[in-house]
């Protein structure tokens, strides 16, 4: 996996209060495990982006693992931008690799929220670290709305950054991610269309696959 790691700043977090007329609403009904790409600005004023699981409930809740640039950035924040995109190659690249930009919105997102974070719980699995962070909406936006759709091809890309990101990572089975991972390039292969495969190619480009 991709090395996130450098230096900690003394940005102060900015405190959202607990008013509940500050808050916005979700522009989507989540359940289970909502896949997101979320922006958060780093130290050098550019914003990171990455990968990030919604738990649905009330709050919704997200977990990062590591010192990655999206734990430290909530730490000096307390904020970000949660997107729902519907381009496998962002979410291929943001899942995989550093990529910062000068704007927190993706081109490709079909709605986002700005969301303050808290951190509510931390703890350790093998040789990481996690935590547990509320998300709060503070402010919402759908850019357009699209036709829902069902594309096993970008299914099989987000279970591939997954499997991806775990290789060489103790803990894991590396033969057995890397047979789900030759399973999730045959279904692109099959169902996909050319973002999708596309977005294969990068995450063979950008892991130990």
């Amino acid at each position: 996996m991709t090395d996130e790691r450098e230096a900690a700043t003394d940005d102060p977090v900015p405190n959202y209060g607990d008013d509940p007329a500050d808050l916005a609403e979700w522009p989507v009904e989540l359940s289970g495990v909502t896949e997101s790409i979320v922006t958060t600005l780093g130290p050098n004023g550019l914003w990171n982006a990455a990968a990030l699981g919604l738990h649905a409930g009330d709050p919704v809740t997200a977990r990062t693992w590591g010192n990655t640039r999206t734990r430290r950035n909530f730490h000096r924040r307390g904020t970000g931008y949660v997107q729902f995109v519907d381009d496998p190659v962002d979410f291929a690249e943001a899942a995989l690799s550093i990529v910062e930009r000068e704007e927190p919105v993706l081109a490709s997102a079909t709605a986002w929220v700005r969301v303050a974070v808290d951190r509510i719980e931390s703890g350790r699995e093998g040789d990481t670290d996690w935590e547990d962070w509320a998300l709060r909406p503070l402010e919402a936006t759908i850019e357009r709305e699209t036709v829902p759709t069902i594309d096993r091809g970008f299914g099989a890309v987000v279970e591939a950054t997954v499997a991806a990101s775990r290789l060489s990572v103790s803990g894991y089975d590396e033969t057995e991610l890397r047979d789900r991972l030759a399973y999730c390039a045959s279904v692109v292969d099959r169902a996909g269309g050319p973002r999708e495969r596309e977005a294969i190619e990068r995450v063979r480009e950008r892991s130990s696959w």
